[in-house]
Protein backbone atom coordinates (compact mmCIF):
# COMPACT_ATOMS: atom_id res chain seq x y z
CA UNK A 1 0.00 0.00 0.00
CA UNK A 2 1.45 3.34 -1.07
CA UNK A 3 0.91 6.54 0.93
CA UNK A 4 -1.55 8.93 -0.75
CA UNK A 5 -0.70 12.65 -0.70
CA UNK A 6 -2.63 14.98 1.63
CA UNK A 7 -4.34 16.97 -1.18
CA UNK A 8 -5.50 13.70 -2.78
CA UNK A 9 -6.99 12.51 0.52
CA UNK A 10 -8.96 15.76 0.74
CA UNK A 11 -10.16 15.22 -2.84
CA UNK A 12 -11.37 11.70 -1.99
CA UNK A 13 -13.30 13.08 1.02
CA UNK A 14 -15.01 15.70 -1.18
CA UNK A 15 -16.00 13.08 -3.76
CA UNK A 16 -17.46 10.94 -0.98
CA UNK A 17 -19.44 14.00 0.14
CA UNK A 18 -20.73 14.40 -3.43
CA UNK A 19 -21.69 10.70 -3.56
CA UNK A 20 -23.58 11.05 -0.28
CA UNK A 21 -25.50 14.09 -1.59
CA UNK A 22 -26.91 11.97 -4.43
CA UNK A 23 -28.66 9.56 -2.06
CA UNK A 24 -32.45 10.19 -1.90
CA UNK A 25 -33.76 11.69 1.32
CA UNK A 26 -36.81 9.95 2.76
CA UNK A 27 -39.91 11.99 3.48
CA UNK A 28 -38.78 15.00 1.43
CA UNK A 29 -41.28 16.67 -0.93
CA UNK A 30 -39.98 17.13 -4.48
CA UNK A 31 -41.07 19.32 -7.39
CA UNK A 32 -43.27 17.68 -10.03
CA UNK A 33 -44.29 19.01 -13.46
CA UNK A 34 -46.76 17.56 -15.95
CA UNK A 35 -45.06 15.05 -18.28
CA UNK A 36 -46.94 16.10 -21.43
CA UNK A 37 -46.20 19.80 -20.92
CA UNK A 38 -42.60 18.84 -20.16
CA UNK A 39 -42.22 17.01 -23.50
CA UNK A 40 -43.54 20.02 -25.41
CA UNK A 41 -41.23 22.42 -23.53
CA UNK A 42 -38.21 20.11 -23.90
CA UNK A 43 -38.75 19.96 -27.68
CA UNK A 44 -38.79 23.76 -27.86
CA UNK A 45 -35.61 23.96 -25.76
CA UNK A 46 -33.84 21.69 -28.27
CA UNK A 47 -34.82 24.05 -31.10
CA UNK A 48 -33.80 27.01 -28.99
CA UNK A 49 -30.47 25.33 -28.26
CA UNK A 50 -29.68 25.24 -31.98
CA UNK A 51 -30.46 28.93 -32.45
CA UNK A 52 -28.59 30.10 -29.35
CA UNK A 53 -25.94 27.38 -29.33
CA UNK A 54 -23.68 26.82 -26.35
CA UNK A 55 -21.50 23.91 -25.35
CA UNK A 56 -23.40 21.18 -23.49
CA UNK A 57 -22.07 21.94 -20.01
CA UNK A 58 -23.08 25.62 -20.38
CA UNK A 59 -26.60 25.05 -21.76
CA UNK A 60 -28.19 24.74 -18.32
CA UNK A 61 -26.71 27.97 -16.99
CA UNK A 62 -27.51 29.77 -20.25
CA UNK A 63 -31.15 28.63 -20.09
CA UNK A 64 -31.44 29.87 -16.49
CA UNK A 65 -29.98 33.24 -17.49
CA UNK A 66 -32.30 33.60 -20.49
CA UNK A 67 -35.45 32.71 -18.54
CA UNK A 68 -34.42 34.87 -15.58
CA UNK A 69 -33.81 37.89 -17.83
CA UNK A 70 -37.21 37.46 -19.46
CA UNK A 71 -39.04 37.17 -16.15
CA UNK A 72 -37.15 40.09 -14.58
CA UNK A 73 -37.76 42.25 -17.65
CA UNK A 74 -41.52 41.83 -17.15
CA UNK A 75 -41.03 43.39 -13.67
CA UNK A 76 -39.07 46.38 -14.98
CA UNK A 77 -40.23 49.87 -13.98
CA UNK A 78 -39.59 51.90 -17.14
CA UNK A 79 -39.82 55.22 -15.27
CA UNK A 80 -36.66 54.66 -13.18
CA UNK A 81 -35.10 51.45 -14.52
CA UNK A 82 -35.64 49.56 -11.26
CA UNK A 83 -37.07 46.04 -11.00
CA UNK A 84 -40.15 45.34 -8.88
CA UNK A 85 -39.44 42.67 -6.27
CA UNK A 86 -41.70 39.66 -6.88
CA UNK A 87 -41.88 37.26 -3.90
CA UNK A 88 -43.19 34.51 -6.20
CA UNK A 89 -40.80 34.72 -9.16
CA UNK A 90 -38.74 31.65 -8.19
CA UNK A 91 -41.42 28.95 -8.44
CA UNK A 92 -42.48 29.52 -12.08
CA UNK A 93 -38.81 29.90 -13.05
CA UNK A 94 -37.85 26.55 -11.49
CA UNK A 95 -40.92 24.83 -12.96
CA UNK A 96 -40.05 26.15 -16.43
CA UNK A 97 -36.49 24.86 -16.09
CA UNK A 98 -37.71 21.38 -15.11
CA UNK A 99 -40.28 21.35 -17.93
CA UNK A 100 -37.53 22.25 -20.39
CA UNK A 101 -35.54 19.20 -19.33
CA UNK A 102 -32.70 21.20 -17.76
CA UNK A 103 -33.32 19.59 -14.36
CA UNK A 104 -34.89 16.19 -13.54
CA UNK A 105 -38.57 15.85 -12.65
CA UNK A 106 -39.45 14.66 -9.11
CA UNK A 107 -35.83 15.02 -7.91
CA UNK A 108 -35.43 18.61 -6.71
CA UNK A 109 -36.64 19.36 -3.19
CA UNK A 110 -39.44 21.92 -2.86
CA UNK A 111 -37.39 23.78 -0.26
CA UNK A 112 -34.97 24.75 -3.05
CA UNK A 113 -37.58 27.20 -4.38
CA UNK A 114 -37.19 29.41 -1.30
CA UNK A 115 -33.40 29.33 -1.70
CA UNK A 116 -33.75 30.41 -5.34
CA UNK A 117 -36.16 33.18 -4.29
CA UNK A 118 -33.65 34.43 -1.71
CA UNK A 119 -30.88 34.48 -4.34
CA UNK A 120 -33.02 36.39 -6.87
CA UNK A 121 -34.03 38.93 -4.20
CA UNK A 122 -30.35 39.52 -3.45
CA UNK A 123 -29.45 40.32 -7.06
CA UNK A 124 -32.56 42.46 -7.61
CA UNK A 125 -31.61 44.44 -4.48
CA UNK A 126 -28.06 44.97 -5.81
CA UNK A 127 -29.37 46.08 -9.22
CA UNK A 128 -31.85 48.53 -7.71
CA UNK A 129 -29.37 49.97 -5.19
CA UNK A 130 -26.45 50.24 -7.62
CA UNK A 131 -25.35 53.79 -8.38
CA UNK A 132 -26.91 55.07 -11.57
CA UNK A 133 -24.68 55.57 -14.60
CA UNK A 134 -25.02 55.81 -18.38
CA UNK A 135 -27.83 53.72 -19.91
CA UNK A 136 -25.31 51.48 -21.67
CA UNK A 137 -23.53 50.89 -18.35
CA UNK A 138 -26.85 50.04 -16.66
CA UNK A 139 -27.73 47.54 -19.39
CA UNK A 140 -24.29 45.92 -19.18
CA UNK A 141 -24.62 45.66 -15.39
CA UNK A 142 -28.08 44.07 -15.80
CA UNK A 143 -26.64 41.46 -18.19
CA UNK A 144 -23.63 40.80 -15.96
CA UNK A 145 -25.69 40.45 -12.76
CA UNK A 146 -28.15 38.14 -14.56
CA UNK A 147 -25.26 35.87 -15.54
CA UNK A 148 -23.93 35.74 -11.96
CA UNK A 149 -27.44 35.13 -10.58
CA UNK A 150 -27.94 32.25 -13.04
CA UNK A 151 -24.75 30.62 -11.74
CA UNK A 152 -25.98 30.77 -8.14
CA UNK A 153 -29.41 29.40 -9.10
CA UNK A 154 -27.75 26.49 -10.92
CA UNK A 155 -25.59 25.83 -7.86
CA UNK A 156 -28.69 25.75 -5.63
CA UNK A 157 -30.62 23.36 -7.89
CA UNK A 158 -27.67 21.17 -8.89
CA UNK A 159 -24.53 21.73 -6.78
CA UNK A 160 -21.34 20.95 -8.73
CA UNK A 161 -19.60 19.42 -5.69
CA UNK A 162 -17.21 17.07 -7.47
CA UNK A 163 -16.34 19.61 -10.19
CA UNK A 164 -15.51 22.25 -7.58
CA UNK A 165 -13.46 19.68 -5.65
CA UNK A 166 -11.40 18.85 -8.74
CA UNK A 167 -10.87 22.55 -9.51
CA UNK A 168 -9.55 23.19 -5.98
CA UNK A 169 -7.34 20.08 -6.14
CA UNK A 170 -5.74 21.02 -9.46
CA UNK A 171 -5.41 24.67 -8.42
CA UNK A 172 -3.50 23.77 -5.23
CA UNK A 173 -1.08 21.46 -7.07
CA UNK A 174 -0.50 23.55 -10.22
CA UNK A 175 -0.19 26.81 -8.27
CA UNK A 176 2.75 25.36 -6.32
CA UNK A 177 4.49 24.37 -9.56
CA UNK A 178 4.03 27.66 -11.43
CA UNK A 179 6.92 30.05 -11.01
CA UNK A 180 7.12 33.56 -12.43
CA UNK A 181 10.15 34.84 -14.27
CA UNK A 182 11.99 37.52 -12.28
CA UNK A 183 11.08 40.08 -14.96
CA UNK A 184 7.36 39.59 -14.31
CA UNK A 185 5.90 41.96 -11.73
CA UNK A 186 2.94 40.05 -10.29
CA UNK A 187 2.08 39.71 -6.60
CA UNK A 188 1.08 36.39 -5.00
CA UNK A 189 -2.63 37.27 -4.88
CA UNK A 190 -2.72 38.06 -8.62
CA UNK A 191 -0.82 34.87 -9.39
CA UNK A 192 -3.32 32.83 -7.34
CA UNK A 193 -6.25 34.46 -9.14
CA UNK A 194 -4.80 33.81 -12.60
CA UNK A 195 -4.05 30.16 -11.76
CA UNK A 196 -7.59 29.78 -10.38
CA UNK A 197 -9.11 31.24 -13.56
CA UNK A 198 -6.90 29.15 -15.87
CA UNK A 199 -7.69 25.96 -13.94
CA UNK A 200 -11.44 26.45 -14.44
CA UNK A 201 -11.04 27.18 -18.14
CA UNK A 202 -8.75 24.20 -18.70
CA UNK A 203 -10.66 21.58 -16.70
CA UNK A 204 -14.26 22.37 -17.64
CA UNK A 205 -14.05 25.15 -20.24
CA UNK A 206 -16.10 27.41 -17.96
CA UNK A 207 -17.09 30.82 -19.31
CA UNK A 208 -16.83 34.33 -17.84
CA UNK A 209 -20.07 34.39 -15.74
CA UNK A 210 -19.28 31.08 -13.99
CA UNK A 211 -15.66 32.03 -13.30
CA UNK A 212 -16.72 35.49 -12.08
CA UNK A 213 -19.19 33.87 -9.68
CA UNK A 214 -16.50 31.52 -8.35
CA UNK A 215 -14.07 34.41 -7.82
CA UNK A 216 -16.78 36.35 -5.98
CA UNK A 217 -17.27 33.41 -3.62
CA UNK A 218 -13.49 33.07 -3.28
CA UNK A 219 -13.15 36.74 -2.26
CA UNK A 220 -16.40 36.90 -0.27
CA UNK A 221 -16.74 33.53 1.55
CA UNK A 222 -20.09 34.65 3.02
CA UNK A 223 -21.47 35.60 -0.39
CA UNK A 224 -24.59 33.44 -0.02
CA UNK A 225 -25.35 34.89 3.45
CA UNK A 226 -24.45 38.58 3.31
CA UNK A 227 -25.67 40.91 6.04
CA UNK A 228 -27.72 44.02 5.22
CA UNK A 229 -24.66 46.27 5.63
CA UNK A 230 -22.65 44.01 3.32
CA UNK A 231 -25.49 44.13 0.78
CA UNK A 232 -25.45 47.93 0.76
CA UNK A 233 -21.66 48.08 0.56
CA UNK A 234 -21.60 45.60 -2.31
CA UNK A 235 -24.35 47.45 -4.21
CA UNK A 236 -22.50 50.78 -3.86
CA UNK A 237 -19.29 49.29 -5.22
CA UNK A 238 -20.80 46.93 -7.80
CA UNK A 239 -19.37 48.81 -10.81
CA UNK A 240 -15.81 48.75 -9.45
CA UNK A 241 -16.19 45.06 -8.46
CA UNK A 242 -17.39 44.23 -11.97
CA UNK A 243 -14.46 46.12 -13.52
CA UNK A 244 -12.00 44.36 -11.21
CA UNK A 245 -13.33 40.92 -12.19
CA UNK A 246 -13.25 41.78 -15.90
CA UNK A 247 -9.67 42.98 -15.48
CA UNK A 248 -8.75 39.63 -13.91
CA UNK A 249 -10.43 37.71 -16.73
CA UNK A 250 -8.58 39.74 -19.38
CA UNK A 251 -5.17 39.81 -17.70
CA UNK A 252 -2.22 40.15 -20.16
CA UNK A 253 -0.62 37.00 -18.72
CA UNK A 254 -3.89 35.03 -18.60
CA UNK A 255 -3.09 33.06 -21.76
CA UNK A 256 0.29 32.01 -20.32
CA UNK A 257 -1.36 30.54 -17.22
CA UNK A 258 -4.03 28.87 -19.36
CA UNK A 259 -1.47 27.18 -21.64
CA UNK A 260 0.17 25.52 -18.64
CA UNK A 261 -3.13 24.41 -17.09
CA UNK A 262 -4.48 23.18 -20.43
CA UNK A 263 -1.37 21.06 -20.99
CA UNK A 264 -1.57 19.34 -17.58
CA UNK A 265 -5.34 19.08 -17.01
CA UNK A 266 -5.72 15.54 -18.45
CA UNK A 267 -4.31 13.66 -15.40
CA UNK A 268 -6.74 15.51 -13.13
CA UNK A 269 -9.74 14.79 -15.37
CA UNK A 270 -8.88 11.08 -15.45
CA UNK A 271 -8.39 10.96 -11.69
CA UNK A 272 -11.84 12.54 -11.39
CA UNK A 273 -13.25 9.78 -13.62
CA UNK A 274 -11.76 7.09 -11.36
CA UNK A 275 -13.12 8.70 -8.19
CA UNK A 276 -16.59 9.21 -9.72
CA UNK A 277 -17.09 5.47 -10.24
CA UNK A 278 -17.22 4.50 -6.57
CA UNK A 279 -15.88 7.12 -4.15
CA UNK A 280 -16.46 4.88 -1.13
CA UNK A 281 -13.71 2.50 -2.34
CA UNK A 282 -11.45 5.24 -3.71
CA UNK A 283 -8.81 5.07 -0.99
CA UNK A 284 -8.21 1.35 -1.58
CA UNK A 285 -7.97 1.89 -5.36
CA UNK A 286 -5.54 4.78 -5.12
CA UNK A 287 -3.35 3.03 -2.54
CA UNK A 288 -2.46 0.39 -5.15
CA UNK A 289 -0.32 2.03 -7.90
CA UNK A 290 -0.73 -0.88 -10.35
CA UNK A 291 -4.51 -0.89 -9.99
CA UNK A 292 -4.63 2.90 -10.30
CA UNK A 293 -2.51 2.76 -13.46
CA UNK A 294 -4.89 0.21 -15.02
CA UNK A 295 -7.96 2.29 -14.09
CA UNK A 296 -6.43 5.50 -15.48
CA UNK A 297 -5.54 3.73 -18.75
CA UNK A 298 -9.09 2.36 -19.08
CA UNK A 299 -10.68 5.77 -18.51
CA UNK A 300 -8.18 7.38 -20.88
CA UNK A 301 -9.16 4.96 -23.67
CA UNK A 302 -12.84 5.60 -22.95
CA UNK A 303 -12.32 9.36 -23.20
CA UNK A 304 -10.49 8.95 -26.50
CA UNK A 305 -13.45 6.97 -27.88
CA UNK A 306 -16.03 9.54 -26.83
CA UNK A 307 -13.92 12.59 -27.70
CA UNK A 308 -14.52 12.44 -31.44
CA UNK A 309 -18.27 11.95 -30.96
CA UNK A 310 -18.45 15.01 -28.72
CA UNK A 311 -16.39 17.07 -31.12
CA UNK A 312 -18.61 16.02 -34.01
CA UNK A 313 -21.72 17.00 -32.07
CA UNK A 314 -20.19 20.36 -31.14
CA UNK A 315 -19.23 20.94 -34.78
CA UNK A 316 -22.76 20.05 -35.93
CA UNK A 317 -24.54 22.48 -33.61
CA UNK A 318 -22.02 25.28 -34.12
CA UNK A 319 -22.28 24.93 -37.89
CA UNK A 320 -26.06 24.56 -37.87
CA UNK A 321 -26.46 27.71 -35.78
CA UNK A 322 -24.43 29.78 -38.25
CA UNK A 323 -25.92 27.89 -41.23
CA UNK A 324 -29.47 28.87 -40.21
CA UNK A 325 -28.37 32.45 -39.60
CA UNK A 326 -26.74 32.44 -43.04
CA UNK A 327 -30.02 31.40 -44.67
CA UNK A 328 -31.85 34.01 -42.58
CA UNK A 329 -29.36 36.64 -43.77
CA UNK A 330 -29.60 35.53 -47.42
CA UNK A 331 -33.41 35.50 -47.61
CA UNK A 332 -34.24 38.52 -45.46
CA UNK A 333 -31.24 40.81 -45.98
CA UNK A 334 -28.92 39.98 -48.87
CA UNK A 335 -31.41 39.04 -51.61
CA UNK A 336 -33.90 41.90 -51.00
CA UNK A 337 -31.08 44.42 -50.46
CA UNK A 338 -29.23 43.49 -53.66
CA UNK A 339 -32.46 43.39 -55.65
CA UNK A 340 -33.64 46.86 -54.57
CA UNK A 341 -30.26 48.64 -54.49
CA UNK A 342 -28.37 47.09 -57.41
CA UNK A 343 -31.09 45.17 -59.23
CA UNK A 344 -28.97 42.00 -58.85
CA UNK A 345 -30.56 38.55 -58.72
CA UNK A 346 -28.64 35.69 -57.09
CA UNK A 347 -27.77 32.82 -59.42
CA UNK A 348 -27.69 29.22 -58.22
CA UNK A 349 -23.89 29.15 -57.97
CA UNK A 350 -23.85 32.24 -55.77
CA UNK A 351 -26.59 30.86 -53.49
CA UNK A 352 -24.82 27.49 -53.18
CA UNK A 353 -21.46 29.05 -52.33
CA UNK A 354 -23.03 31.57 -49.96
CA UNK A 355 -24.71 28.83 -47.91
CA UNK A 356 -22.38 25.85 -48.27
CA UNK A 357 -18.97 27.58 -48.44
CA UNK A 358 -18.53 28.23 -44.70
CA UNK A 359 -20.17 24.87 -43.89
CA UNK A 360 -17.65 23.01 -46.06
CA UNK A 361 -14.83 24.83 -44.25
CA UNK A 362 -16.14 23.53 -40.92
CA UNK A 363 -16.32 20.01 -42.39
CA UNK A 364 -12.65 20.23 -43.42
CA UNK A 365 -11.58 21.54 -40.01
CA UNK A 366 -13.37 18.73 -38.17
CA UNK A 367 -12.54 15.83 -40.53
CA UNK A 368 -8.81 16.54 -40.20
CA UNK A 369 -8.80 16.40 -36.38
CA UNK A 370 -6.18 13.98 -35.04
CA UNK A 371 -6.53 12.13 -31.75
CA UNK A 372 -3.59 11.91 -29.28
CA UNK A 373 -0.63 9.68 -30.22
CA UNK A 374 0.23 6.42 -28.40
CA UNK A 375 3.17 7.96 -26.54
CA UNK A 376 0.75 10.35 -24.83
CA UNK A 377 -0.64 7.73 -22.40
CA UNK A 378 2.66 6.91 -20.58
CA UNK A 379 3.18 10.64 -19.97
CA UNK A 380 -0.38 10.93 -18.60
CA UNK A 381 0.18 7.99 -16.23
CA UNK A 382 3.39 9.52 -14.94
CA UNK A 383 1.67 12.87 -14.23
CA UNK A 384 -1.16 11.12 -12.35
CA UNK A 385 1.32 9.31 -10.11
CA UNK A 386 3.09 12.59 -9.31
CA UNK A 387 -0.15 14.20 -8.13
CA UNK A 388 -1.65 11.24 -6.27
CA UNK A 389 1.44 10.17 -4.33
CA UNK A 390 3.51 13.35 -4.37
CA UNK A 391 7.28 13.33 -4.66
CA UNK A 392 10.31 15.06 -3.23
CA UNK A 393 11.45 16.91 -6.33
CA UNK A 394 8.70 19.23 -7.56
CA UNK A 395 8.14 20.14 -11.22
CA UNK A 396 8.45 23.81 -12.12
CA UNK A 397 6.42 25.50 -14.87
CA UNK A 398 7.97 28.89 -15.51
CA UNK A 399 5.97 31.75 -16.98
CA UNK A 400 7.97 34.15 -19.10
CA UNK A 401 7.06 37.27 -21.00
CA UNK A 402 7.52 37.42 -24.75
CA UNK A 403 10.85 38.94 -25.67
CA UNK A 404 10.62 42.59 -26.60
CA UNK A 405 11.27 43.04 -30.28
CA UNK A 406 13.15 45.84 -31.96
CA UNK A 407 10.79 48.60 -33.14
CA UNK A 408 11.80 48.04 -36.78
CA UNK A 409 11.26 44.27 -36.52
CA UNK A 410 7.92 44.90 -34.79
CA UNK A 411 6.80 47.14 -37.67
CA UNK A 412 7.97 44.65 -40.32
CA UNK A 413 6.23 41.70 -38.60
CA UNK A 414 2.97 43.64 -38.26
CA UNK A 415 3.23 44.62 -41.92
CA UNK A 416 3.62 40.97 -42.94
CA UNK A 417 0.65 40.04 -40.75
CA UNK A 418 -1.49 42.72 -42.41
CA UNK A 419 -0.25 41.65 -45.83
CA UNK A 420 -1.27 38.04 -45.16
CA UNK A 421 -4.78 39.19 -44.24
CA UNK A 422 -5.05 41.36 -47.37
CA UNK A 423 -3.88 38.50 -49.61
CA UNK A 424 -6.36 35.95 -48.24
CA UNK A 425 -9.15 38.57 -48.38
CA UNK A 426 -8.27 39.39 -51.99
CA UNK A 427 -8.30 35.69 -52.95
CA UNK A 428 -11.75 35.20 -51.39
CA UNK A 429 -13.18 38.26 -53.16
CA UNK A 430 -11.60 37.20 -56.46
CA UNK A 431 -13.20 33.74 -56.13
CA UNK A 432 -16.61 35.26 -55.38
CA UNK A 433 -16.28 37.61 -58.34
CA UNK A 434 -15.66 34.63 -60.65
CA UNK A 435 -19.10 33.15 -59.82
CA UNK A 436 -20.88 36.54 -60.19
CA UNK A 437 -21.35 36.98 -56.46
CA UNK A 438 -23.04 40.33 -55.66
CA UNK A 439 -20.44 42.83 -54.39
CA UNK A 440 -22.65 43.92 -51.49
CA UNK A 441 -22.62 40.34 -50.15
CA UNK A 442 -18.82 40.06 -50.06
CA UNK A 443 -18.71 41.42 -46.51
CA UNK A 444 -21.39 39.07 -45.20
CA UNK A 445 -19.67 36.04 -46.77
CA UNK A 446 -16.31 36.97 -45.22
CA UNK A 447 -18.02 37.46 -41.84
CA UNK A 448 -19.56 33.97 -41.88
CA UNK A 449 -16.35 32.40 -43.17
CA UNK A 450 -14.33 33.92 -40.31
CA UNK A 451 -16.97 32.88 -37.74
CA UNK A 452 -16.77 29.29 -38.96
CA UNK A 453 -12.95 29.44 -39.01
CA UNK A 454 -12.89 30.53 -35.37
CA UNK A 455 -15.53 27.99 -34.27
CA UNK A 456 -13.67 25.21 -36.08
CA UNK A 457 -10.36 26.24 -34.54
CA UNK A 458 -11.91 26.18 -31.05
CA UNK A 459 -13.23 22.66 -31.70
CA UNK A 460 -9.79 21.56 -32.91
CA UNK A 461 -8.30 22.93 -29.68
CA UNK A 462 -10.80 20.87 -27.68
CA UNK A 463 -9.48 17.79 -29.51
CA UNK A 464 -6.20 18.36 -27.66
CA UNK A 465 -7.80 18.16 -24.21
CA UNK A 466 -6.16 14.75 -23.58
CA UNK A 467 -2.80 15.72 -25.01
CA UNK A 468 0.13 16.16 -22.61
CA UNK A 469 3.10 15.70 -24.95
CA UNK A 470 4.39 18.67 -26.93
CA UNK A 471 3.00 19.10 -30.45
CA UNK A 472 5.61 19.84 -33.11
CA UNK A 473 4.97 22.56 -35.67
CA UNK A 474 5.37 21.60 -39.35
CA UNK A 475 6.36 23.52 -42.48
CA UNK A 476 2.68 23.48 -43.44
CA UNK A 477 1.84 25.54 -40.33
CA UNK A 478 4.66 27.95 -41.13
CA UNK A 479 3.14 28.57 -44.57
CA UNK A 480 -0.57 28.61 -43.73
CA UNK A 481 -0.59 30.47 -40.36
CA UNK A 482 0.16 33.97 -41.78
CA UNK A 483 -3.03 33.68 -43.86
CA UNK A 484 -5.24 31.68 -41.48
CA UNK A 485 -4.54 33.42 -38.15
CA UNK A 486 -5.86 36.87 -39.22
CA UNK A 487 -9.13 35.28 -40.42
CA UNK A 488 -9.49 33.33 -37.16
CA UNK A 489 -8.76 36.50 -35.15
CA UNK A 490 -11.49 38.31 -37.08
CA UNK A 491 -13.84 35.42 -36.31
CA UNK A 492 -12.98 35.64 -32.61
CA UNK A 493 -13.74 39.36 -32.52
CA UNK A 494 -17.03 38.86 -34.40
CA UNK A 495 -18.00 35.93 -32.15
CA UNK A 496 -17.68 38.14 -29.07
CA UNK A 497 -19.90 40.71 -30.78
CA UNK A 498 -22.26 37.94 -31.92
CA UNK A 499 -22.79 36.84 -28.31
CA UNK A 500 -23.91 40.36 -27.51
CA UNK A 501 -26.04 40.97 -30.61
CA UNK A 502 -27.41 37.55 -31.66
CA UNK A 503 -30.36 38.83 -33.72
CA UNK A 504 -32.16 35.49 -34.05
CA UNK A 505 -31.77 34.78 -30.32
CA UNK A 506 -33.25 38.21 -29.53
CA UNK A 507 -36.10 37.50 -31.97
CA UNK A 508 -36.86 34.19 -30.21
CA UNK A 509 -36.71 35.81 -26.77
CA UNK A 510 -38.98 38.72 -27.68
CA UNK A 511 -41.61 37.10 -29.91
CA UNK A 512 -41.61 33.35 -29.17
CA UNK A 513 -40.28 32.61 -25.67
CA UNK A 514 -42.97 34.35 -23.65
CA UNK A 515 -46.05 33.24 -25.66
CA UNK A 516 -44.71 29.68 -25.81
CA UNK A 517 -44.13 29.63 -22.04
CA UNK A 518 -47.72 30.78 -21.46
CA UNK A 519 -48.93 28.06 -23.86
CA UNK A 520 -47.00 25.32 -22.01
CA UNK A 521 -48.25 26.55 -18.62
CA UNK A 522 -51.81 26.49 -20.03
CA UNK A 523 -51.33 22.85 -21.14
CA UNK A 524 -50.15 21.92 -17.65
CA UNK A 525 -53.00 23.73 -15.87
CA UNK A 526 -55.57 22.28 -18.32
CA UNK A 527 -54.34 18.73 -17.61
CA UNK A 528 -54.47 19.34 -13.85
CA UNK A 529 -58.04 20.65 -14.27
CA UNK A 530 -59.07 17.50 -16.18
CA UNK A 531 -57.47 15.27 -13.52
CA UNK A 532 -59.45 17.05 -10.80
CA UNK A 533 -62.71 16.52 -12.72
CA UNK A 534 -61.91 12.82 -13.30
CA UNK A 535 -61.23 12.33 -9.58
CA UNK A 536 -64.76 13.56 -8.81
CA UNK A 537 -66.33 10.90 -11.04
CA UNK A 538 -67.40 7.95 -8.83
Amino acid sequence: MTQISQPTQKLIARYQQWHQSLQPKEGTATIHVDEVASKVAAFYEKIRGIIDWKEEHLLKRRAIERILKRRLFSKLDLSNGNIFEDPNIAEPLVLELIRGGHFPNDKIEESKIQQVQKAINKYVFILNKAKSGPKKSKLQLYGWISGIAACEIEEILSPAIKERALIIYMFEIINQRIKLNEKINLDENEKNTQTYIATQKALFNLDAPVISYHILKYRYPEWNNLSEDQFNEFAENIHSIKESLEKDLNHPLGDKFYQICEKYDTPFLLLGDVLSKNPTEAKEKLSDPELLEALIAAHYNQRVKTLKKRLGRAAFYATLSIFLTNIFSLLLIEMPFNKWITGYFFNYWAITIDILGPTFLMFLLVITIKLPKKENLPKVLMEVMKSVYGKDEKDVYEIKKFRKRNIIFEAVINLFYLLGFIIILALIIWGLYQVNFPPLSYVIFVVFLSLIAFAGTKIRQRAKELQVIEEKETLFHLFIDPFAVPVVQLGKWLTNKWKRYNVIAVFFSALIDMPFTVFVEFIEQWRYFLKEKKEKIH
